[in-house]
Formats: C-alpha cells, structure tokens, sequence
C-alpha cells in the first residue's frame, strides 16, 4: 500500500491522531495546519485522498473543498466538529464525498477512507469493455469502459462517486429508485433514515448536467419513493 492522503485540520492533536492511523495501516501521509500550504502541495503532488476539516485559520474548509473540486477528482473526506445537517449537505454539494463528525471512531475513519480509495482506484483503472456497455440517453452519454461521461458532445467531469450514482441510476432506467437502494448499492454502507447524503450528491450531478431545478430533463425526483431517469 502506498497511497499518500493530505490531511488539513488545525487542531494538532487531531491531526497527529489521524496521521498516526493512517501511517499504522500502511498509507502514507502529507499533514498541514492550514489551507494555503495544502492547496500550494495539491499543485505540486496530487494526494489519493484528502482528510479536511471545515474550521481552518486561513480558509473555511468548504471553501477549500471547493477550490480542490476545480481541478481534481480525487476523494475528499470533511471531518468536522460541526453537526448540523445543512452542513453536512453543504459540504457533499461542493464536492466531497464523505463527512465525518467529530468526536470520531478512528476505525471507522479508516473503512471510509478504504471505500473511497477502493471507488476512486476502480474508477481509474477502468474495466473490460466488453463486460460493461455504455448507455445513451437523449444525449447523455456515460460509458463504464472509459469512465468518461458527456452531455450533448461535451464532456461532464464527474468524480468517481458521482459516476456511480449516475452510472446506477442509468443502468436502472425506466425504474424508480429509492434513496435507501442507491445509497446502499454505491457507498456499500447501511441507509439511516436522516441520511441527506444521496440529495446532496443528486443536487450536484443535477448541477452539472445543467439540469433546471422544476422540470429535469433527466434525474426525476418521485416523491416520497426515489430517483429516476426515464
């Protein structure tokens, strides 16, 4: 194992008992105090994952989630004292792809950080063509082989747990499909029932696809049951 993960948290303490974690199963670690000398390391070497908090000196964490989203897919991972739903909705729309609250377990810091390197590497290496067919509907294109996904000709950067939630609902087209089963079939994780992770990533695919809020042309929201594209 040789996955280096940034971590970015100003409480020292934290941030050596997330270091002493990682380090102990294997990862290797790049550790800053502050968001400017993480953005100015990302530039330099991109990181598999990052491990971000949201209350930093220089930088609100959010806004540093989203800066990274410009121009990286890798995994990113909030883990905050702060509890509120809105934001944890907040941090999922801008880009990241977990949020941890402390106080945490650091077990299950560890199996979150090993589902989203197992998605992220998945989503790199790609698979057989031949085992994974690639869907078009009405100019929505995404393609299991290539991991690329295109709207209209023009390409749609999605990270690898957007492409997930897209690519299932695609291979599910013409079905509704609950929050419960999409969570569960893309994050590999047990549903609770005040879980906002799903909306926060739909509300982000939406954006991307350009879709308008009242009438989508492709994610359709069933109320009260799930998603669908028809």
């Amino acid at each position: 194992m040789n996955e280096t993960i940034l971590i970015v948290d100003d409480e020292r303490e934290i941030a050596d008992l997330v270091e002493v974690c990682l380090k102990n199963d294997g990862y290797q670690v790049q550790k800053f105090y502050n968001a400017s000398s993480a953005l100015s390391s990302v530039e330099k070497e991109e990181p598999d994952l990052a491990i971000l908090d949201v209350m930093l000196p220089d930088m609100d964490g959010f806004v540093l989630c989203q800066r990274i989203r410009e121009d990286h897919l890798f995994p990113i991972i909030m883990l905050t004292a702060r509890v509120e739903d809105m934001d944890k909705i907040m941090g999922l729309t801008l880009g990241a792809d977990d949020y941890i609250t402390k106080p945490f377990n650091p077990l299950e810091l560890l199996a979150r950080v090993k589902t989203q390197l197992r998605r992220y590497t998945r989503y790199n290496q790609g698979v057989p063509a031949k085992e994974i067919p690639e869907f078009d509907i009405r100019g929505l294109s995404i393609s299991r082989d290539s991991h690329r996904c295109t709207l209209n000709g023009s390409e749609v950067s999605l990270t690898p747990l957007e492409f997930d939630i897209l690519w299932y609902l695609c291979s599910h087209q013409g079905a509704v499909v609950s929050s419960e089963e999409l969570f569960e079939a893309v994050w590999g994780e047990k549903y609770l029932d005040s879980n906002n992770t799903v909306m926060a990533h739909i509300a982000r695919l939406r954006e991307k696809l350009h879709e308008p809020a009242r009438r989508p042309k492709f994610i359709k929201t069933v109320w009260g049951v799930g998603y669908t594209i028809e």
